[in-house]
């Protein structure tokens, strides 16, 4: 099997899209969350994504084989809330496990696929971490700034239920994306390195932080060099920026990390940003225009889409990336 640390010595990697944006698509209604698996489930499930792999695993795999399609290296499994402090808005604590393994299970299945019918170019399963309902660092009561609604060890213990399931499930690398508190990031990677300490593992770690606003600051307060600093102890396959702004407002602080960071640089923004419905307009060929300075600049090693990207936003920066490669 490839090892995606031999890949990126060569070439510019492609993440995959945004997976809801693309679930959305599917206008799916309350029986698709529950079909085979929580027909008598309590509380309601719509809205909850992660548990589309346990009962529309078929949703899912078109999703996947979309990306790969339009030219993806690597594809998140749908797992972004699937820890047990996120899944306890819904009452499926218990099913945490079983959704980060199939989870990673049905990337697994899509990617062995393409890779099988062009070896030359290998796909890869990142696992999915995102930063789950709650903050380490700040206090969800304005009233009460040293007041805490959820603890580091708590934390590290459901990432590492998570890990454990994706790490099994298949995955090749993880990647911890979203990253607003630090504190919850380093939870996360505490988890990761004593789950695969415990299996006996070597998978690489992706870490992604967000920026909240103009003030290019996480919602922790950090500024992108901090947020580096932070975590750049640990052993890491690549550090990046995504969500939050477009393509264009990262620039500057993806600049940040490529002169500073002793890591591979990702990104992989939003489609613009929302309009006033909640949407995103950004158009495939606007957003690749703007990834392009990215390139031409050298500022990232892995490039992809989040909030509002679709196949057709990952198919026109494959065709870049791929320009670019044989320009060089």
């Amino acid at each position: 099997m490839a090892d995606i640390r031999e890949t990126l010595k060569h070439r510019i990697l492609v993440l995959d899209g945004a997976m809801g944006t693309m679930i959305q698509r599917y206008k799916l209604d309350e029986d698709d969350f529950r079909k085979g698996w929580f027909e008598d489930h309590e509380a309601k499930l719509k809205g909850n994504n992660d548990v589309l792999v346990l009962t529309r695993p078929d949703i899912i795999k078109e999703i996947h084989a979309a990306y790969l399609d339009a030219g993806a290296d690597i594809v998140e499994t749908n797992t972004f809330g699937a820890t047990r402090v996120a899944q306890a808005d819904y009452h499926l604590e218990d099913a945490v496990y079983d959704i980060n393994y199939h989870g990673a299970k049905i990337a697994r299945e899509v990617c062995d696929e393409f890779t099988a019918k062009n070896p030359d170019k290998p796909r890869f399963v990142a696992g999915s971490m995102g930063p789950t309902t709650k903050l380490a660092s700040m206090s969800p009561d304005v009233n009460d700034p040293g007041f805490r609604n959820i603890t580091f060890e708590e934390l590290k213990d459901a990432f590492k239920e998570q890990a454990k399931g994706l790490i099994e499930g298949g995955s090749d690398l993880l990647l911890v994306e979203t990253v607003t508190d630090t504190l919850n990031a380093k939870a996360a990677l505490m988890a990761i390195s004593e789950i695969q300490e415990e299996l006996g593992t070597n998978l690489p770690i992706m870490v992604s932080g967000t920026i909240t606003d103009a003030s290019g600051r996480t919602l922790s307060g950090q500024t992108t060099e901090a947020f580096l600093i932070s975590i750049q102890h640990m052993d890491l396959l690549s550090v990046g920026l995504n969500c939050a702004l477009g393509a264009n407002a990262l620039r500057p602080y993806l600049q940040v990390l490529k002169n500073k960071a002793p890591f591979y640089v990702s990104a992989h923004p939003n489609a613009g940003l929302p309009n006033e419905m909640g949407e995103y307009d950004e158009t495939p060929e606007k957003m690749a225009e703007q990834i392009n300075t990215f390139l031409d600049e050298g500022l990232v090693n892995i490039v992809g889409g989040c909030c509002g990207t679709t196949p057709e936003h990952i198919k026109a920066m494959v065709e870049l990336v791929n320009q670019k490669q044989l320009n060089k």
